[in-house]
């Protein structure tokens, strides 16, 4: 830009500003969902100094701001992968069967809380629960239910599983072994994010180290059975609905994942033998902007760091791959129907900021699992964004907005910041022991709600456009005989399995804990001989401990 262009901006800014200042705001906080304050008007003063090709270049090139793939979705669209599993397999199998039928591309897996904790459905603790948040899963005889008639070779699924990831990885690879499926055809993606379990969600089991251990147990595996499956998907989307700001979903998340290269390479692999098929999975919050500048600087920060800190060469470890689902903790239910427009623009800001992989949120998630009904409008969203808006005719389009870029950068280096605080703890094990991003989370949460307490930030249907009436909502409703009849299930497999092949595989696997081998081949035996989760759970429970979080007061 020549220096007459420069001064002309300058004055056009100045001119601009008076004009303004004689004007009225609304009496109104213009700051994100995250309470990062928003300028007025951004220009190219906002961005000065920024170069095309060392900070955006074209899609598909370093750093990647733009976009991992080179057309992006000109040449192949997202892959539309609702979260799904209630009852028992049975029932969540004919639910897969017709999210596919209606154009659905992906599955993916909810499980329970029992298997979630990695308890069979007739433990003590699991009264109750069985079947209510996602399926229940407790032996092959389930897993192979689950996938009845569904060819694994064909689609791919994602299985949102973390402490006992191993567990169910392995299930799925068995039954797609009795499919007559090899293990290298598998395609998909396996949660197994345990430290942001420890950071926000709290579904643990083992203590961190061994916990680690088993996740690098995964990689190593893949790397030589299983190369198309995406090992880890390492999650912001819990800790943002825990309550955390943009741009600590953005810092943790990012930290995680530094911390899985980090445990693979100490674990004596090549960073290029696993990090290709290290994926993340973000959360679609409402403000729309701030969103698509995160994931626009997370693919940025992650390719850099890979490069420059971890001499990744391989350029599928410098692309930061996403899945998305739209916001739960925005949904309300005062007013559900409103959701469905809350997530229609979640989903679009997914989209604008390159995600290879969206859940849309169903309008009555917040008061129970979806409806069949509602499952099909939230499928219906991503359809409609894909088919009928026109975004996804050219790349980026957002690219060059004075805002989206300033916004982008700064999201950058504000997560900077928290590496830098994050290493003053030696890491991110010692800074989860120390509490620290417990205590952020829960600081930032607190901000949020003071803020709509006090009304400056306007929730519609919660504080402000409010209407006294009764909703009709069609919930969907887990019958309670799906408890016992899961019990039963349990029951038979144990009664009908060689119950003394069953033990020598679970005793194999306990000596194999107490020593450097690698348990993914041992915990396949094990599931092969329809040992069931909470067996497995148990005998590493034994070798491994459990973990204990420190109270903060």
């Amino acid at each position: 830009m020549c220096t007459n262009d420069k001064d002309k901006i300058c004055q056009g800014k100045e001119e601009w500003e008076e004009c303004v200042s004689k004007m009225q705001d609304r009496p109104h906080k213009f700051m994100t969902v995250s309470s990062v304050p928003i300028k007025p008007l951004y220009t190219p003063e906002d961005i000065q100094g920024q170069s095309y090709m060392t900070e955006l270049n074209y899609p598909g090139s370093y750093p990647y701001t733009r976009g991992v793939q080179a057309n992006m979705y000109r040449g192949r669209l997202w892959t539309m992968r609702q979260f799904a599993g209630f009852a028992s397999a049975v029932e969540s199998n004919e639910r897969y069967k017709y999210l596919l039928s209606q154009g659905q591309t992906g599955l993916s897996v909810a499980f329970d809380m029992p298997t979630i904790m990695g308890y069979d459905s007739d433990h003590p603790r699991a009264f109750g629960e069985v079947g209510r948040v996602g399926v229940a899963i407790d032996s092959l005889d389930d897993m192979e239910t689950l996938f009845s008639g569904i060819p694994l070779d064909k689609i791919t699924t994602s299985m949102t599983i973390n402490a006992p990831a191993a567990i169910l990885w392995s299930l799925y690879i068995a039954t797609a072994e009795k499919q007559g499926v090899a293990s290298h055809k598998l395609g998909g993606t396996i949660q197994n994010d345990i430290l942001k379990e420890y950071i926000a969600q709290k579904s643990w089991i083992f203590p961190p180290e061994p916990s680690l251990r088993l996740i690098t147990d995964i990689f190593a595996f893949a790397c030589q059975h299983v190369p198309k499956w995406n090992t880890v998907s390492i999650s912001g989307y819990h800790i943002r609905e825990a309550g955390s700001t943009a741009v600590q979903e953005l810092a943790f998340t990012l930290a995680n994942g530094f911390a899985y290269v980090e445990a693979g390479m100490a674990a004596g692999l090549d960073v290029d033998a696993f990090a290709p098929r290290l994926s993340f999975f973000f959360n679609a919050h409402i403000d729309f902007f701030e969103e698509i500048a995160k994931y626009r600087a997370a693919r940025r920060i992650w390719a850099r760091r890979m490069k420059e800190k971890y001499g990744a060469k391989d350029e599928r470890s410098l692309l930061l791959r996403f899945h998305t689902q739209t916001a739960g903790c925005s949904l309300t239910a005062q007013q559900a129907e409103n959701n469905i427009v809350r997530t229609a623009y979640e989903a679009m800001a997914a989209v604008l900021g390159g995600t290879q992989s969206l859940h849309t949120n169903s309008m009555d998630e917040v008061l129970a699992l979806p409806s069949e009904k509602s499952v099909r409008i939230a499928l219906r969203t991503q359809q409609i964004i894909a088919e009928e808006t026109g975004v996804v005719n050219t790349i980026d389009p957002l690219a060059g907005s004075y805002f989206v870029e300033a916004l982008t950068n700064y999201m950058e280096e504000e997560a900077e910041k928290y590496f830098l605080r994050i290493g003053s703890f030696g890491g991110v094990l010692p800074a989860i022991a120390a509490g620290f991003f417990q205590q952020e989370i829960a600081d930032a949460a607190y901000r949020y709600l003071q803020e709509i307490e006090r009304n400056e930030r306007i929730i519609v249907g919660v504080n402000d456009y409010i209407i006294e009436e009764h909703q009709q909502v069609d919930l969907l409703k887990i019958d309670p005989q799906i408890e016992l009849e899961q019990h039963k299930r349990v029951q038979n497999v144990r009664a009908k399995r060689d119950n003394i092949v069953c033990a020598n595989r679970l005793e194999a696997l306990r000596k194999a804990a107490g020593t450097s081998d690698n348990l993914i081949p041992y915990i396949l035996d094990a599931v092969r001989a329809y040992s069931t989760e909470g067996e497995i759970i148990q005998v590493l429970r034994e070798v491994f401990g459990e973990y204990k979080e420190k109270p903060i007061f």
